[in-house]
């Protein structure tokens, strides 16, 4: 959407079905001005937009939604609106809508939030090695915050099956792998090296489990908005893999999707890198800023390879299927075996 001119996302979204909406919400009155799509991500339709002086970003299922995406559109707006006040940064949640009514799909309403996306552009402020590396550290405190929130006191009971959670992953995401046969173009599994491998070390190595709690359940650099003013976390965004399980997994996809100590890229492509923490610099900070162990960092982190690889997998395949861009689809292929590279490097 972010290379958009000419406005194609009119076709996905009825401004005038959403002027009415609104006012059966009570927000403004009058026309929908300075529409305006924003980038950063690969999948959702964001749209940034102004109505009775106030601005509003809607946030909607992608154009070829899946079969989930609707309901995926409802539990974002449910999280957003359970961590209100809790101090996880987050973009306030304006209003909901969880019929298909009026533009076809779920959607929400949310404020704009003024940040930096360190995966789109870095300004000249947060270029120096002591920012980079207070950014680093802000983005472990968020996630830290995040694990010690009660999902119940907060309204999230329900929201995710915490019992067995670390025991459904591989099971879960391998079928997830294997679903993708029935989209026509896709090469297969096959292409993910040493998925078998991956997948029999978790299970042979998993810890037990600790206590229960929210999950962002995508948290990297491109997930996520600092201030332009300072290295403080402005945002966590894109909470669609939210949910209630091991809160250490998050620790285990920032590490998985950082830069390696060994010099290997970010999965995240930042320029420059001049000042980050180091992945035990990360895992140290978790430590001092959570009552979680830390001893299976490199578990949570295999774990993370494993599942975003494979979720990065499926958007190849659907691109692949043309339900999505190809040139998308290839750069997360690409991803995606990185990942799974990673993943072997770490299990030795």
């Amino acid at each position: 959407m972010a290379d958009d001119p000419a406005g194609a996302w009119r076709e996905h979204v009825d401004l005038a079905a959403l002027s009415r909406w609104m006012d059966r919400q009570g927000l403004g009155n009058g026309p929908i001005g300075d529409v305006r799509p924003l980038g950063g991500g690969t999948q959702n339709i964001l749209l940034r937009f102004t109505r009775s002086d106030r601005d509003y970003v809607l946030r909607r299922p992608p154009a070829h939604p899946r079969p989930e995406s609707n309901e995926t559109m409802r539990r974002e707006a449910r999280v957003l609106a359970a961590i209100a006040g809790s101090g996880v940064p987050h973009p306030a949640l304006i209003a909901a809508c969880a019929e298909e009514e009026p533009l076809g799909v779920s959607f929400y309403l949310m404020e704009p939030v003024e940040g930096v996306n360190a995966g789109v552009a870095l300004p000249p402020s947060h270029c120096t090695p002591k920012v980079q590396h207070a950014m680093g550290l802000a983005m472990v405190d968020a996630i830290a915050t995040l694990g010690t929130l009660d999902p119940d006191a907060v309204g999230l009971a329900g929201f995710g099956k915490a019992e067995g959670f670390l025991e459904r992953q591989v099971p879960r995401w391998t079928r997830q792998l294997g679903s993708y046969a029935g989209l026509d173009g896709w090469a297969g599994p096959d292409a993910l090296p040493g998925r078998g491998d991956i997948a029999h070390w978790l299970e042979e190595r998993r810890p037990p489990a600790t206590a229960a709690g929210i999950l962002h359940g995508d948290y990297h650099l491109s997930n996520v908005l600092f201030r332009p003013d300072s290295p403080d976390l402005a945002a966590a965004i894109d909470w669609e893999l939210s949910t209630i399980g091991d809160p250490l997994l998050d620790l285990g996809w920032l590490l998985a999707t950082w830069a390696g100590d060994d010099g290997g890229l970010p999965i995240v492509p930042v320029a420059p890198w001049v000042g980050f923490p180091k992945t035990g610099e990360l895992i140290d900070h978790y430590a001092t800023r959570s009552s979680r162990s830390v001893d299976h960092a490199r578990w949570y982190a295999v774990l993370a390879c494993y599942k975003l690889g494979i979720i990065l997998e499926g958007s190849h395949a659907r691109a692949c299927a043309g339900l999505a861009e190809r040139e998308t689809g290839d750069h997360l292929h690409a991803s995606a075996i990185r990942l799974f590279e990673r993943a072997l490097g770490w299990i030795g």
